[in-house]
């Protein structure tokens, strides 16, 4: 059996190349910050068409959750990642070669269904093919990848505007891309690192779990001993999840209803929406303007943008270290306890601060403090919360619909943000952003299980127990 404190190469490898897919989420979603004055000056763009620009990638991920947890329980996990990494090359190549702004809207779009997809299939397959002892951490590797994404997005943007300054060619193409049009090459750009994912794909096998449930034990038990190191371990896995499938005798649908599942899908709804709702994307999303507000204008914002990310990424290394250790939940609560403080301390320097003395680099000091406590908690727990929650045969089919619950949460806080900025005033704002983890804090305590340790089988039977709890 395999020993508690190792994990095998082979899992890692597995999940690094899943993790590709979350580099890739953040990429998309974050490159699109620093092209948004180039393409609005180009196409002439007006302040709606303008919020349409950014907001459309958002519409295509919500599409794309909707059918990827249904997609990866029919046809496999693998496959389902192999179209997304079809959807992130030809978005980004075509964003770089759009004649138009409609074309380019398309592209976002198709680009937006990959990100909607990775973020359901992704997670999933980690959880599904690492031991319990680890899977924590491994499916941890997915956020950390869509930090370095978002790091990697504004990096790229930094460097190829400063690349475009006298860039000359031969090439009509390729003045445009790299030159005059610079916003072309950060958006393609996603190019590389979206092909080397659809290579890398094929390396991998498809996961064990959804395997047995289509009735491929032998393939399933072939990849199990790759994960394992005994046979005893790798017959316990097979026959956990057989034992599993043969207690669900109900269709697809019927299952998820059942009141103990249902209960588990609606408790994983109300996290991912509650988490948005607390301010982490009006955060990274309106980080830059907000410091506008408060004086730090006369610094360059792509530094502070990228200060962010670096302290995003760094912290996701840290929970990803100690995700296994300490616990899903204990994160959450010390989290969350100092994203309240940072928020309340934001807030009153919006409300008093210039006649209580507060200069503009306090604020900067509690965003990053908001930023650690959040990367190190809710942002690294909720995507391992909701790809271990739901069982094998309809985890692809719940996740489906509590990450519909988070990208819906995602748009709303993105269009919702300036007008609360305008109208509950700066301080206003972030105390509701404050108040907001109050139940968040709650759900997780009261009604979630702590899942480290516990395999997804453990998981899946507490949920049936409780079924009468609804």
């Amino acid at each position: 059996m395999q020993k508690k404190g190792n994990i095998s190469s082979y899992v890692i490898f597995l999940s690094v190349v899943a993790a590709l897919g979350g580099f890739l989420f953040g990429y998309d979603t974050a490159v699109i910050s620093g092209t948004v004055s180039q393409v609005t000056g180009q196409f002439m763009l007006t302040t709606l068409q303008s919020g349409w620009y950014v907001g459309c990638a958002l519409v295509g991920s919500i599409s794309g959750v909707l059918f990827a947890g249904a997609l990866s329980d029919s046809v496999g996990r693998k496959k389902t990642m192999l179209l997304s990494a079809v959807l992130f090359t030809s978005s980004a190549l075509g964003c770089a070669i759009s004649s138009d702004f409609n074309q380019l809207v398309i592209w976002r779009i198709v680009g937006g269904v990959g990100i909607g997809i990775v973020s359901i299939v992704c997670p999933l397959y980690i959880s599904e093919i690492s031991p319990a002892s680890h899977r924590g951490r491994m499916v941890s590797l997915y956020q950390l990848a869509v930090t370095t994404g978002f790091l990697g997005a504004y990096l790229a943007n930094w460097g190829l505007l400063n690349f475009s300054v006298g860039f000359s060619s031969e090439s009509s193409l390729l003045l445009k891309i790299f030159g005059t049009e610079a916003w072309r090459g950060m958006l393609g750009a996603e190019t590389i690192p979206a092909l080397l994912f659809f290579i890398v794909i094929f390396f991998i096998p498809e996961s064990p779990r959804w395997l047995i449930v289509k009735g491929k034990e032998s393939m399933a038990t072939g990849v199990f001993s790759k994960i394992y190191a005994t046979a005893p371990e790798v017959s316990f896995q097979v026959n956990e999840t057989r034992q599993m499938l043969q207690s669900e005798e109900k269709s697809d649908w019927k299952f998820l209803f059942t009141p103990g599942i249902f209960r588990a899908v609606l408790i994983g709804s109300a996290i991912a929406i509650l988490g948005q709702f607390m301010g982490v994307n009006a955060v990274l999303y309106y980080g830059p303007s907000i410091f506008e507000t408060s004086g730090l204008s006369s610094g360059d914002s792509l530094f502070y943008q990228s200060l962010i990310g670096l302290v995003n990424m760094g912290t996701t290394v840290l929970a990803l270290l100690i995700i296994d250790k300490v616990g899903r939940k204990k994160l959450v609560y010390i989290g969350v306890s100092g994203m309240i403080v940072s928020l309340l301390l934001i807030g009153t320097y919006f409300l008093m601060g210039e006649s209580l003395g507060m200069s503009s680099i306090f604020l900067l000091g509690c965003f990053l403090a908001y930023i650690f406590f959040t990367a190190g908690s809710i942002s690294a727990v909720i995507f391992v919360f909701l790809s271990e929650m739901y069982p094998t045969r309809i985890r692809g089919l719940a996740m489906s619909i509590a990450g519909f619950s988070l990208w819906v949460g995602t748009y709303l806080i993105g269009q919702l943000t300036p007008w609360m900025l305008e109208n509950a005033t700066p301080a206003g704002t972030f105390f509701l952003f404050a108040f907001m983890c109050i139940p968040y804090m709650l759900i997780v305590w009261k009604l979630m299980p702590e899942t480290a340790g516990k395999s997804l089988e453990d998981i899946e039977r507490f949920w049936m127990r409780n079924s009468k709890q609804v």
